[in-house]
C-alpha cells in the first residue's frame, strides 16, 4: 500500500470517528436522541453508504480484528501481534473498500510515551480476489507499490525476501527526502490476501527494533509468499463460483437502482452449499437479495487429496468498477 492510499485512509478513519462520537446539543422540547437523528452538522455532507457485513456471527471475517490487552488479534488471519510497550490504537480505520482493501489496525505511540517516540505502524490487507492491480501475490503487489511510488521518493530497499517469526515476508523501503521519513513494509500472504505491517518514522533505528519486535507474534502455518492452504481453513480458489463449478443458480433481484460494485466472499461447505457470506462492501437491500439467491446455489464439491474440503471464493455483483480507455486516435 503506497503512501498516498495510506494517508487517505488513515484521514478517512479519522473523520469516521470524530463523526461517530460527535454531541448534537438538543433544541427546546426534543431530546438529544432525537435532536441527533434529526440536525446534520453543517459543512458536512452525510451518505447512507455500502457497508462490511457477514451472513452470521459466529465465522470469522478479515476486518473482525482488534486489540485487547496489548494484543492485536484476528482470528480469521490466525494472526496475534503483541504491541510495542507504550504504544496504542486511538482511531479504528475505515471498512473494507470495494476493491478488498482493509485498514485493519493503526498503531502509534501513546501520548504518555515517555523520550517523545515518534512514528506509526500500519497493519493492513489486499484481498486479491478483488484487487485492481492485477496483482496475484505478496510479492507481486509489493512490486507494484514500489513501480508506482511518488517521483519525490526513493528506494532504499527493493523487495527481498526474509523471515520474520519463521515465515517467509517480502521486506520493501522507501524515503522521502520531502517529508523526511522511512517506511519498511513487510508484507506476507494469508488466504488470498496481502497482510502488511507498515512502519514508518524518522528514526531508523526505531523501525528495525520494531521489524526485530516481529519475531515474537503468532501467524498460521500457511503465512509465506507462496499462498500455501492450512488443513483447517478452506481452500481459496479465485473464480470458483463460474462455469462447471456451478450446478444451480439463481440471480439476485435489486429492488433498488444502484451502480456500486458489491464484492462478496463466499464459503462453500462440503456438500456444495453456500455456508458463509461476506460483504465487502454493500448496501443492506443489495445484502439481502444476494443472500437470498446465494443461499439457492449450488457447487460441485471440491477435492483435496481426494477428500470433499471447503472452498473459499469471490463474486462480485453489480457494476465492475471501471477502468480508463484511453480514446482512438484518428488516421
Amino acid at each position: 500500500m503506497d503512501f498516498k492510499f495510506s494517508r487517505f485512509l488513515l484521514l478517512l478513519g479519522f473523520s469516521l470517528s470524530l463523526l461517530a462520537n460527535a454531541q448534537v446539543p438538543a433544541r427546546d422540547g426534543e431530546t438529544s436522541q432525537n435532536a441527533a437523528k434529526k440536525r446534520l452538522p453543517t459543512g458536512v455532507l452525510l451518505v447512507k453508504g455500502a457497508w462490511a457485513s457477514g451472513s452470521d456471527s459466529t465465522t470469522p471475517i478479515p476486518e473482525g480484528g482488534g486489540i485487547l490487552n496489548h494484543l492485536y488479534r484476528n482470528d480469521y488471519f490466525g494472526l496475534t501481534y503483541g504491541l510495542p510497550q507504550d504504544w496504542t490504537q486511538k482511531y479504528a480505520g475505515p471498512p473494507p473498500s470495494d476493491s478488498g482493501a482493509y485498514v485493519l489496525a493503526q498503531i502509534r505511540p501513546a501520548d504518555s510515551s515517555p523520550g517523545g517516540v515518534r512514528g506509526s505502524i500500519l497493519i493492513s490487507a489486499q484481498d486479491l480476489f478483488f484487487t485492481l492491480t492485477q496483482a496475484d501475490s505478496a510479492l507481486a503487489l509489493i512490486n507494484y507499490t514500489k513501480d508506482h511510488l511518488s517521483a519525490d521518493d526513493k528506494v532504499e530497499r527493493p523487495p527481498t525476501e526474509v523471515h520474520i517469526a519463521n515465515h517467509s515476508f517480502v521486506r520493501f523501503d522507501y524515503f522521502s527526502p520531502v517529508a523526511e521519513l522511512h517506511w519498511y513494509v513487510l508484507a506476507t500472504q494469508i488466504r488470498c490476501h496481502v497482510v502488511q505491517f507498515v512502519f514508518t518514522s524518522r528514526d531508523t533505528d526505531l523501525l528495525n527494533r520494531l521489524i526485530q519486535q516481529m519475531n515474537t507474534m503468532k501467524l498460521p502455518a500457511e503465512a509465506d509468499l507462496h499462498g500455501a492452504t492450512a488443513d483447517d481453513c478452506p481452500v481459496c480458489l479465485k473464480d470458483y463460483a463460474s462455469g462447471e463449478n456451478v450446478i444451480e443458480r439463481e440471480d439476485p433481484v435489486f429492488t433498488e437502482r444502484a451502480f456500486n460494485p458489491v464484492p462478496v466472499r463466499i464459503i462453500i461447505d462440503t456438500q456444495g452449499k453456500v455456508r458463509h457470506i461476506h460483504f465487502l462492501s454493500a448496501f443492506p437491500s443489495q445484502a439481502k437479495s444476494i443472500t437470498d439467491a446465494l443461499q439457492q446455489w449450488r457447487f460441485r464439491t471440491y477435492l483435496r487429496d481426494g477428500k470433499p474440503a471447503e472452498v473459499e471464493t469471490g463474486i462480485l455483483f453489480g457494476r465492475p468498477p471501471q477502468t480508463h480507455t484511453p480514446p482512438a486516435r484518428a488516421h
